[in-house]
């Protein structure tokens, strides 16, 4: 199996880079904002193992993660795979941004003012399943950080948690479209029924596992996601 992580160059988005083999097909998780493109360094990869692609996954619509998504999917052809309630932000990732923030300043900089999806544009809704390149892929509907966040579910094994969940952390609740009482049960509900042994491979930072955040995180215990709860009900 191969499985290589690419950091983009601003806000450091993992974009992840999966294939059963060499020789083989691929896809590709969150490709974020490298000028001009974070293309020519998973293109890259790709040939280094002779690499089909033929889908993109997206965690969430927040820029740092979809930033790519549409010149790769020219490049190559591929589908993008987006949880529907985060789909309109392909088109308009500023619903999802605080007003004048780091990510407009830095389009700002490239002179990027407007956007627009791909030609092939897959929605989820959570709980799905399906195949690709080889990989059992289960879709999750993990709102909070965003409306439509999602993580992906890959053989049983990884856990694609986009910015629901980090080493020792999880996602920031305050930007638009985001919920803090949300997150509360995505994280009760959604991340703590999951197997321990499920190695997670966040948005930002390094990989870790759902065992080791259960015991670690301070967000993962029970007696603050109450106290989050709770606090989430009074706003």
């Amino acid at each position: 199996m191969i499985l290589e992580v690419l950091p983009a160059a601003a806000f450091g988005t993992n974009c992840w880079i999966f294939a059963p083999s060499k020789n083989s097909e691929a896809f590709i998780v969150d490709p974020g904002i490298t000028a001009p493109t974070i293309v020519p360094a998973v293109a890259q990869i790709l040939r280094r193992h002779n690499l089909k692609p033929i889908a993109t996954l997206v965690t969430h619509g927040h820029l740092d993660h979809t930033f790519s998504v549409l010149p790769f999917s020219q490049e190559y052809g591929v589908p993008t795979y987006i949880q529907q309630r985060d789909r309109k932000l392909l088109a308009n990732p500023f619903l999802a941004l605080e007003k004048d923030g780091q990510s407009a300043a830095i389009m700002a900089s490239f002179g990027i003012t407007t956007f627009s999806e791909p030609e092939d544009v897959r929605e989820f809704v959570g709980g799905e399943r399906f195949e690709l390149a080889g990989f059992s892929i289960e879709t999750i509907h993990a709102p909070g950080h965003t409306a439509g966040s999602a993580m992906f579910i890959v053989n049983d094994e990884f856990l694609i948690s986009g910015d629901v969940l980090f080493n020792n952390g999880i996602g920031r609740t305050d930007l638009p479209t985001g919920s803090a009482h949300a997150m509360v049960e995505t994280l009760i509900n959604k991340v703590l029924t999951l197997d321990d042994e499920l190695n997670v491979l966040p948005g930002h930072g390094p990989v870790t596992t759902i065992g080791r955040e259960r015991k670690q995180s301070p967000y993962l215990q029970m007696n603050n996601l109450e106290k989050m709860r709770k606090g989430s009900d009074r706003g």
